[in-house]
């Protein structure tokens, strides 16, 4: 697949000359100096990226080529790095932090960490795809997922809600990975939608109900094999799949929820500078290129098959668009991953 991005001199200068002033957000210490190509070429950031390596590496290089900035990235998992982040505190060396869901992005948030965004790379995201915030952005987006196997399920049995697969007729009949990150950042949109009680209830069921697994293409492998009829994933893993073989996939289909119910919930993927970095101007330089159109056009080539949330991007035409996934309006920076692992752990789930 061709990545090569052909920056427009345009696009380049944006990048070098974005004002970098908070106008308009609540919280942080963003940098109050209009970069200058002098002023960041040859600097260097660190990026603590829990984003897919591949992707991150992306974006790390063709922002480098075009601004001449150095960026390392440490490479982990969401709650590893954000939990990591919360104990460096002020002594962090991270720049820049990347997620895949944000939950994780939220509890940095939650400790103070965030100097802000620059007004001119939130303008670039959607509503829907960013905190209330401004101390973050959205960079990328995933749908929460039914994959099932129609030769055990047929499609007139599927659910008609999420929340219907804690009845006793779903028993042993779908399957999550409820350790991963990515389960509890859905399990997050279904306490901020329904609440605490009919969360708990939801999760004693799936407690009762599904089989555990650990990832979310062992989930889809499983329902591919038959081991189980269906399961919770993000659509992503799907795509890749089919995208390649399909070994993992083929006896599959997807079922999308809809309807705002919490089954149809899209996780976002968060970038936030930290307060700490010592490189503002090129940390929020990299945020503004992840979500401007050069980044977005990366992400809708590549083969992760998230989907962009920035500059008016369309996803990987193998994918259905955003708009048409009628999934529940949620303020990304209200999801608890705190609350969440603890009820969850009350259910016995983790």
């Amino acid at each position: 697949m061709n990545r090569m991005i052909r920056p427009a001199i345009a696009a380049i200068a944006a990048i070098a000359v974005a004002t970098l002033a908070l106008t308009g957000c609540s919280a942080g210490s963003a940098p109050q100096t209009t970069p200058t190509p002098e002023s960041i070429d040859g600097t260097s950031i660190t990026v603590y990226n829990a984003q897919h390596e591949e992707l991150a590496q992306e974006w790390a290089d063709e922002f480098s080529k075009q601004t001449g900035v150095t960026v390392t990235l440490r490479n982990g998992s969401d709650s590893e790095l954000g939990n990591q982040l919360v104990q460096e505190g002020a002594a962090s060396p991270a720049d820049v932090f990347l997620t895949e869901n944000s939950p994780a992005i939220s509890l940095v948030d939650n400790a103070g960490l965030f100097a802000g965004v620059d007004a001119d790379t939130l303008a670039q995201v959607p509503d829907a795809y960013k905190p209330s915030t401004g101390t973050w952005t959205g960079i990328a987006a995933r749908s929460t997922v039914f994959v099932y196997n129609p030769s055990l399920l047929p499609e007139s049995e599927l659910p008609k809600s999420m929340l219907d697969l804690a009845q006793p007729q779903w028993k042993g009949r779908w399957a999550a990975s409820p350790s991963g990150a990515d389960f509890q950042a859905i399990v997050s949109a279904v306490l901020e939608k329904e609440g605490t009680a009919t969360t708990e209830s939801w999760l004693a069921g799936m407690k009762e109900n599904a089989a555990v697994y650990k990832g979310n293409s062992t989930v889809m492998k499983a329902v591919n094999a038959g081991e189980v009829p269906a399961g919770v994933i993000y659509h992503y893993y799907w795509f890749i799949d089919q995208a390649g073989t399909g070994e993992n996939s083929a006896n599959t289909k997807l079922f999308y929820f809809k309807n705002q119910d919490p089954g149809a919930f899209v996780s976002v993927s968060g970038g936030g500078v930290l307060k700490s970095s010592k490189n503002q101007a090129a940390a929020q330089a990299f945020l503004k290129f992840i979500t401007g159109k050069a980044g977005q056009d990366i992400l809708r080539t590549g083969t992760s098959f998230e989907y962009p949330v920035g500059s008016e991007v369309e996803p990987n035409p193998a994918l259905p668009t955003l708009g048409t996934l009628d999934a529940p309006v949620i303020d990304p920076s209200k999801l608890n991953s705190t609350e969440v692992t603890d009820l969850m752990t009350a259910a016995g789930l983790i």
